[in-house]
């Protein structure tokens, strides 16, 4: 991470300076905000953090609970959760502490003896084949830590508001602030008015409720039992994720965090159809016994119960996921992320997963809007591109939950569970989603430039050189979760030499009129505050003069007006580094320019000839603002 640039900083870097709204932030919640985010789960911190690095936007969180979580339902922490943690600036620190899923082994009834268990086969999980980071396990309220200091530490300073809890709200699009938010604290009832309110509430949403959303899907005949426990047992994997098939249930096992503790998913069999939910009120000593029954001839000695619960798969999709009316009729002042706009079950490791990025989506798009960077349309966006995604969650999810519920003699193929989960990986690792052409994702890009960047598919990092220091770095991993769009200029043969393509599009960055530089960026922000543009030459980082680079690649940052030394990178071969960016992402030999939104979405791909289509894709996304200040 880059600091220093204000002067010396000798406490933690992590913590940004307080700006807006974080330089006198308010102890109670004021009678009126921007943003009202109603819920602190996965989502809901996760939009607080981002947030907090737009301090003009008020933003406000409460959370009905008196506190912190303290144990969390969700634990599954996919690769595409943990490069989302990057942006954010704590995964490393997670990793480390988290357990990390190397195997899958799967467990099924021995051919010689069906009342018992044997391992069938030993599969190595999907993440580092398909990303740089690992699969994780770690309880959701560490999740919720770590945003949570995130919010705190960035400069808008957010903090949740707990024991405040919603009651309603009513739309008045007269009104500067439309939104009137009935809240109930101990202190009793009162109103705060929002512009923009945020359901991040779960699966018995009152936000959802106050819109008139259905959650559309029901509740499938089966039953699970689910507990987090400290054992003494013979099971010889129980320190690996295992699927286990027995004449008795099933089970799915995943070690938790710490070495010791692990998670157990037990099927407790069919569910009579008036049972109404009294399955649920299943004694923790009955669920014990069915996973020792499905485990034999192991077992399990239960020394403690951290958590436990029993439920039945649900598989729900909410009919919209803001408030606006069939008819369009007007934008969207309300929105739902998570569990309050889709439900499924725990064992595909989805639910924290798809939320998180919920909140990622919607963000930065609110953030853009509420400091005029963007037109209100682009908050249209949002529920177009997110109910899709959940609506291919419920689907997979659903096949998923069917083959581990299967019986034996359902099963023809007894490796076809270990196939399926490795065949799938794309989707549950969360790299499969990919956002339609749209006023945020070009329609008439040039694919064909930068084919490992698909359009509208998260950019996946390539290692590349500093060339200002000679380290190999990932060049995704400089992306900050901070509201800003990326330009990735990819360079021909002629790298940054003078005329070259790749110097003749910075120069157009900097000075023509249409530039979405100088077009977008206010006149008193810096250079580099909405466009983070960063040039990758084929070069070796030991032929490239750095302060050769045209002026865009090397802003000058901060109070003091200090370089930018890390925005050119090098492909070429050198001592530490041998990948090639251009060969691993299938990049143009004669250039090419990718186009990424704040969320790590590719928007566009284009030539670096091609400065029309790049100014006309920002003329719908972007409002203009003053020319920036002479550079």
């Amino acid at each position: 991470m880059q600091f220093h640039h204000h002067g010396y900083v000798s406490t933690d870097p992590r913590v940004q300076p307080a700006a807006g709204i974080g330089l006198d932030r308010p102890a109670d919640l004021p009678d009126a905000v921007d943003v009202l985010i109603v819920g602190s789960g996965p989502a809901g911190m996760l939009l607080a953090a981002q947030l907090s690095q737009y301090p003009s936007v008020v933003t406000r969180i409460v959370e009905k609970r008196e506190g912190r979580l303290v144990l969390g339902q969700a634990d599954g922490i996919q690769p595409r959760s943990v490069e989302t943690f990057q942006a954010f600036g704590f995964a490393e620190r997670i990793v480390a502490e988290a357990y990390n899923i190397g195997w899958m082994n799967f467990w099924g009834p021995d051919p010689d003896d069906p009342t018992r268990i044997v391992r069938r086969s030993r599969t190595a999980d999907y993440a580092f084949d398909i990303s740089e980071f690992p699969h994780l396990i770690v309880n959701q309220a560490r999740v919720l830590d770590y945003f949570a200091e995130a919010a705190a530490a960035g400069p808008g300073r957010i903090v949740p508001d707990f024991g405040v809890e919603f009651a309603g709200l009513t739309r008045d699009d007269a009104a500067e602030y439309p939104l009137a938010v009935e809240l109930r604290t101990a202190e009793g009832a009162r109103t705060v008015r929002a512009k923009y309110v945020v359901g991040c509430d779960g699966a018995r949403s009152q936000v959802r409720e106050a819109i008139g959303r259905r959650h559309l899907g029901g509740i499938s005949a089966h039953a699970w039992g689910v507990m987090d426990v400290l054992v003494e047992t013979d099971f010889p994997d129980w320190r690996v994720k295992c699927a286990i098939n027995s004449e008795a249930g099933n089970i799915l096992h995943i070690p938790r965090e710490g070495g010791y503790l692990s998670r157990m998913y037990i099927d407790l069999g069919e569910v009579a159809a008036d049972d109404d939910h009294r399955v649920r009120q299943t004694p923790i000593e009955d669920v014990i016994r069915r996973a020792n029954e499905i485990l034999h001839p192991y077992s399990i000695d239960v020394k403690d119960v951290a958590w436990h619960s029993v439920y039945e798969v649900g598989h729900r999709v909410t009919d919209r996921f803001d408030d606006v009316p069939d008819d369009g009729s007007r934008s969207p002042r309300v929105f739902l992320t998570g569990d309050a706009c889709h439900t499924h079950s725990a064992k595909a490791g989805q639910g924290m997963n798809v939320s998180m990025q919920d909140g990622f989506n919607l963000g930065w798009k609110l953030g853009s809007v509420l400091t005029g960077l963007s037109p209100e349309t682009l908050l249209d966006t949002y529920s177009s591109e997110r109910q899709p995604v959940a609506q291919q969650l419920i689907d997979f999810d659903r096949e998923w939950s069917s083959l581990m519920a299967r019986k034996p003699e359902e099963i023809s193929d007894p490796g076809d569970l270990a196939t399926y989960y490795l065949a799938t990986a794309e989707f549950p690792s969360g790299f499969m989603t990919q956002y339609p052409p749209s006023s945020i994702v070009a329609a008439h890009a040039r694919p064909e430039l930068a084919t490992g960047f698909p359009l509208g598919k998260r950019f996946k990092s390539s290692p590349v050189v500093l060339a200002s220091d000679g380290n190999v770095v990932h060049l995704g991993h400089h992306a900050r979760a901070d509201g800003r769009w990326r330009i990735y200029a990819f360079g021909d043969a002629d790298g940054l030499a003078e005329g070259s393509a790749l110097s003749r599009f910075a120069d157009w960055l900097l000075t023509a009129d249409a530039s979405p530089v100088r077009r977008f960026t206010p006149a008193d922000a810096a250079l580099d505050a909405v466009f983070d543009v960063k040039a990758i030459v084929p070069q070796s980082f030991e032929d490239v003069d750095v302060t050769a680079a045209p002026r865009v690649f090397r802003p000058r940052n901060g109070a003091l007006g200090i370089t930018d030394w890390e925005k050119v990178f090098a492909a070429g071969a050198s001592r530490w580094n041998d990948s090639d960016i251009y060969a691993e992402r299938g990049i143009d030999r004669a250039g090419a320019v990718v186009v990424v939104r704040p969320d790590q979405y590719v928007a566009d791909v284009l030539s670096l000839a091609d400065t029309d289509a790049l100014a006309a894709f920002f003329e719908g996304t972007l409002l203009p603002q003053r020319q920036p200040a002479a550079v």
